[in-house]
């Protein structure tokens, strides 16, 4: 049923609930599985001096949290690749899931932007409406 999954991971425990079951799905049918984090847009960072270091500060978390997302898998018997991208969130994870032909898109439904979301609109809430595929959402 799914040959490709894609899971956002962004650290909160509503991601790694989702990460979780993601696994459970991907060991069942076999799938390829994608880790995806986004991480903010570093455009709010031009003119400062340190530009490169603070871009290499946000890449740096955002690769720490797929390590991290790759240790709570564990040993498994599906092929899992990793896509680190710049936000913004729901853009990223819909390009991702795009680009990489993904049958499914597994995400939790509250991350780490819990707050922003309230005010602007939810990331789960943005790609569950503009998907090409089934959206998945894990509380």
């Amino acid at each position: 049923m799914f040959d490709h999954i894609l899971i956002a991971v962004d650290g909160s425990p509503h991601s790694d609930k989702a990460l979780d079951y993601a696994r459970g799905l991907a060991e069942r049918f076999s799938a390829r599985l994608l880790l995806v984090h986004v991480y903010p847009q570093t455009s709010d960072l031009l003119g400062y001096s340190d530009f490169e270091r603070l871009v290499s500060r946000r890449q740096a978390a955002g690769q720490k949290i797929i390590a991290d997302a790759r240790r709570r898998l564990g040993e498994i018997d599906a092929a899992v690749l990793e896509d680190l991208l710049e936000g913004p969130d729901a853009e990223a994870i819909l390009s991702a899931a795009q680009a990489h032909e993904v049958d499914l898109i597994v995400m939790g439904t509250r991350g780490r932007g819990a707050i922003e979301g309230l005010l602007f609109g939810s990331v789960s809430r943005k790609v569950t409406h503009l998907a090409s595929c089934p959206v998945l959402l894990i509380r």
